[in-house]
């Protein structure tokens, strides 16, 4: 994870949220359920989807939507997911680009995406459960999600506009 050259202060411009294909295979599925239950028996399933967010000059031609989402359409086919649950999504520590962004965001723009100015990824994890969690399992669950080093886990996927917020640097 690089950090964010300084810039100054611009306003924000226009983010896509797209929906992405399975994350996790079903065997890490089973084991991050098993951490997942040892905090909180009453977890009954799991579920975890790439989300991506595209940072845009501008908005897409129709053409271009289309090539950017044959380039997001990867990994095996998406199984069906859950409908119902509390959903967190793991993002990239804000004011950080992470590895996968510069390589993903150089890709689209040798695709001829020159609207776009970089792409993310997140991973929504939805977590159903047998009843209402208290703000402490709450916070140990969402610690089990994430490496909190790197990133970060917000419950409104809008917070995802914050991986593109460009403030200078504090002195």
């Amino acid at each position: 994870y690089s950090r964010l050259p300084e810039f100054p202060a611009r306003p924000m411009t226009p983010v896509l949220h797209l929906p992405g294909r399975n994350a996790l295979s079903s065997f890490r599925l089973q084991k991050l359920l098993r951490v997942l239950r040892a905090i909180e028996p009453s977890v009954s399933a799991l579920d975890a989807r790439y989300w991506h967010f595209a940072e845009l000059k501008r908005p897409l031609s129709e053409d271009e939507r289309t090539r950017l989402d044959k380039l997001l359409t990867y990994g095996p086919a998406a199984r069906p997911t859950l409908t119902s649950g509390a959903t967190y999504l793991v993002l990239p520590r804000f004011g950080t680009i992470s590895p996968w962004s510069s390589k993903a965001t150089e890709i689209a723009r040798n695709c001829g995406l020159d609207a776009l100015i970089r792409i993310e990824r997140g991973l929504a994890f939805t977590i159903l459960t047998g009843k209402q969690m208290d703000a402490a399992r709450t916070a140990a669950l969402k610690a089990k999600l994430h490496d909190r080093m790197t990133e970060i886990v917000v419950d409104d996927f809008a917070q995802a506009d914050k991986l593109f917020r460009h403030v200078p640097a504090k002195r």
